[in-house]
């Protein structure tokens, strides 16, 4: 450890990256390191670890969100572009949606896939943190496997919250806690298939190593609900899929 990150874990600055404490300043690097690492695969491999269970979960978040025709839609974190893909085709000419993602890589990746199926949409490359949009700025607004990255998520659903209109919603789908008969079957496969398929598919397996931890120290579903509550959004809600494997919550700019 170095004298900086000593005196940054005295004074408490510290946070979780996987099982690690880290200095809050390298966490964003450290996951930085890790998207850009897998973000040529990382469409083939969210098909492999999950049996494409992932089109599933994003398909229901879709429906959920109830996106309309002319909404102004923000992607969060949207990677790839799979949700803002499946938005820009509801809103229509009159409505907008936004890829953004803290990653360059992975952004790239979603704005290329965005221009091979025909759409020119915004992009921005930003830190969730401190989004670069005025309040009450879109309807919708959607995060999926973006939260559990973030080194401060409170600050970032509060921002979530601030370019929320009111009436507004937010959509967090994330791995959750899942049923507890089912846990050791499931740490069987996190800690040891995952990093086997990041070895074999992309030459890294300590990303996918991550990957398992970092799931493992995101909050539960009635946490993650409460943190949204205590960033100003009501009505909050959430639905389990897959016995608990992934969770979408919901909340309302009210």
């Amino acid at each position: 450890m170095t004298t900086d990150t000593h005196k940054q874990a005295e004074s408490g600055q510290t946070t979780h990256f996987g099982f690690q404490t880290v200095a809050e300043e390298l966490k964003q690097k450290k996951v930085a390191s890790v998207f850009s690492s897998v973000a040529q695969k990382y469409d083939i491999m969210n098909d492999m670890m999950s049996f494409g269970l992932h089109r599933l979960w994003k398909a229901f978040t879709i429906q959920l969100a109830d996106v309309r025709e002319g909404n102004r839609v923000l992607d969060v974190a949207g990677g790839t572009a799979d949700l803002s893909l499946a938005f820009a085709r509801r809103v229509g000419p009159n409505g907008q949606v936004w890829l953004t993602d803290i990653n360059h890589a992975m952004l790239s990746r979603g704005r290329d896939r965005l221009i091979d199926k025909g759409f020119s949409l915004p992009v921005a490359q930003c830190n969730a943190e401190k989004l670069p949009f005025p309040e009450s700025s879109f309807d919708c607004i959607t995060v999926a496997f973006g939260l559990r990255n973030m080194t401060h998520k409170e600050v970032a659903l509060a921002e979530m919250r601030r370019v929320l209109r009111p009436g507004g919603r937010l959509l967090v789908l994330e791995f959750s806690r899942v049923w507890k008969p089912l846990s050791p079957f499931y740490d069987l496969y996190s800690f040891k298939l995952l990093p086997w398929m990041g070895a074999k598919v992309v030459g890294d397996p300590d990303s996918y190593r991550y990957l398992a931890e970092s799931i493992r120290m995101h909050p539960s579903q009635e946490e993650l609900k409460t943190m949204m509550e205590s960033a100003g959004l009501g009505k909050v809600d959430y639905f389990n899929l897959s016995a608990g494997i992934v969770a979408v919550h919901r909340g309302y700019r009210l």
